[in-house]
């Protein structure tokens, strides 16, 4: 699938709003490349998987309900850090799929670094239908203009080629 030209589909985000980041702002674009993943990840056929979020957003509520947040805020930053380390994105296996396991898409921006590191691997690494993790790591100022905006075509190449190695790698045994 290839993304949409600018102008083009009207049905997307990517026309209407093109993804602007400030340069200078190692969180933003962090973010704004993140954010894009998800995006064509998703157009892909694979379906985010929630729960961590879910478990996120409840555990806050109860935080903030039990009046004890340091000791609570500890426990969830303890399971957020050694469940999702990096991971900007859990799904669940494609429709129709005959793989059992979704994935785990991470991302790392070091910072001071235009390195960005895109890695996608198995939700269930253990699963004999798991594929081997597979990644890249590359410099994001060819993804972006000098005004901070993002091509997304070059991005989505990008991407959608790690997916498409993902799909054909094969577990070793």
């Amino acid at each position: 699938m290839q993304p949409p030209e600018m102008g083009n589909d009207t049905k997307t985000s990517k026309t209407k709003n093109p993804k602007k980041a400030n340069l200078l702002d190692h969180h933003s674009l962090k973010h704004i490349l993140d954010e894009a993943v998800t995006e064509i990840v998703t157009s892909r056929g694979y379906v985010e998987h929630v729960r961590m979020s879910n478990i996120r957003v409840k555990e806050n509520e109860s935080i903030l309900d039990s009046g004890k947040y340091n000791v609570l805020n500890l426990l969830l930053q303890l399971i957020i850090n050694t469940k999702e380390k990096n991971a900007i994105l859990f799904t669940y296996p494609p429709p129709g799929s005959v793989t059992s396991t979704g994935l785990v898409v991470s991302s790392k921006l070091p910072r001071f670094s235009d390195l960005y590191t895109l890695t996608i691997a198995s939700a269930d690494p253990k699963s004999i239908s798991a594929n081997k993790p597979v990644e890249f790591t590359k410099g994001i100022a060819k993804w972006f203009t000098k005004d901070g905006l993002l091509v997304e075509g070059l991005f989505w190449k990008d991407v959608e080629g790690l997916v498409d190695e993902y799909a054909k790698e094969k577990k070793s045994q």
